[in-house]
């Protein structure tokens, strides 16, 4: 993997170097891209390069190998191996890893599902938990102009009274 984007915000190309090479020095061939940054990571790969090197016996690091085992190429890998003894034939072999495939999309389709209804859901709560405080501010607010209201028409209530006592003395 060639590291690239900014600090804090990593890319990288997946590439085909010699192991002497340095990390970002020269490489023979690029296959794809791997986005850690997005959720969840984006990953552009051609498949059928990656296919190529692996069965060329190419070592990929950790984290490559497991990218390729989940976009499937080592399953392929293992399927053509099954091609070329005669387990089964090339049709059997695609039927198997489209199978695959539309298993796992329906798997991340899922798991985006879940991912949206969870932020809704977590939305929906914080706009209850706004909605009781600022009803309860309001109550208050709404409490303390009626205390206010009601002081003041005490206080006109009391300028008032004296106003009207005291011609009925004179």
């Amino acid at each position: 993997m060639q590291r690239g984007g900014r600090k804090g915000y990593a890319f990288y190309r997946i590439v085909i170097a010699d192991v002497r090479a340095p990390r970002d020095g020269r490489f023979t061939e690029k296959i794809g891209t791997y986005n850690p940054n997005t959720n969840p990571a984006t990953v552009d790969l051609d498949f059928d390069r990656a296919l190529y090197w692996v069965e060329v016996g190419a070592q990929p690091t950790d984290t490559v190998r497991n990218i390729l085992k989940r976009e499937g190429v080592y399953l392929m890998k293992h399927l053509r191996g099954g091609v070329k003894k005669g387990a089964f034939d090339e049709a059997a072999a695609q039927a198997k890893f489209e199978a695959w495939k539309a298993d796992k999309v329906k798997g991340l389709e899922q798991i985006r599902e879940n991912d949206a209804k969870s932020k809704k859901d977590a939305y929906a709560k914080n706009l209850d938990a706004e909605k009781k405080v600022n009803e309860a501010i309001a109550k208050k607010v709404a409490e303390k102009k009626a205390a206010a209201a009601a002081e003041k028409a005490a206080a006109e209530a009391a300028e008032a009274a004296p106003e009207a006592e005291a011609p009925a003395e004179a």
